[in-house]
């Protein structure tokens, strides 16, 4: 992605999570990052596009984060710890994206569509790896598909504690083993 692209992305992803979606005006995205309409449309054809690749990215990230990390690890809970530890981090840095992705995953629209559809993708890439480490008997039997949107669902409680907290930099590693000594130990078999 090149210098203008990527100051295009990164502005859209502040204005979309400070100020919403819908309140975001094109011209506001141009008069931010100083370029003119033409060149955010040579980048982007619409308000829309900038959205779509917003959270497609982000996504891949998270996706592309799960894949390496837990490809290290053969044991099923220590996938799922890698999993934890990474949306903490993906929320410490990226929290204008999970801002975007929450506030984008309910309502009708096509954007509220794609939205959820790749946030279940994401789920659904989680809930693979509950189901083998069930399989193996590593992990407890049980809803994999409840275990995986509530491991997602650290992702929301990562950031409500951040907020609650006024934090700026949010202890990862103290957040984690929270989630560690609840969610994790709830899976093991003992």
């Amino acid at each position: 992605m090149n210098k203008t692209k990527r100051k295009i992305f990164e502005t859209s992803m502040k204005l979309f999570a400070e100020k919403g979606y819908d309140a975001t005006s094109i011209e506001e995205i141009t008069a931010t990052v100083g370029v003119a309409k033409g060149t955010l449309y040579y980048h982007f054809s619409s308000k829309e596009e900038i959205f779509n690749f917003l959270v497609e990215e982000g996504i891949k990230l998270l996706q592309n984060s799960v894949d390496i990390k837990t490809a290290k690890f053969s044991n099923y809970i220590d996938k799922i710890k890698s999993i934890i530890l990474i949306q903490i981090k993906i929320v410490a840095k990226y929290e204008d994206l999970i801002t975007i992705l929450l506030s984008q995953f309910w309502g009708h629209e096509q954007r509220h569509q794609k939205c959820r559809k790749h946030i279940l993708e994401y789920i659904n890439q989680i809930e693979n790896i509950v189901i083998k480490g069930m399989e193996q008997g590593q992990i407890k039997k049980g809803d994999a598909q409840a275990v995986a949107s509530e491991i997602y669902g650290l992702i929301c409680s990562s950031l409500v504690y951040k907020t609650r907290n006024n934090e700026q930099e949010m202890d990862m590693m103290k957040l984690y083993k929270e989630f560690e000594n609840t969610v994790v130990e709830g899976l093991r078999v003992k």
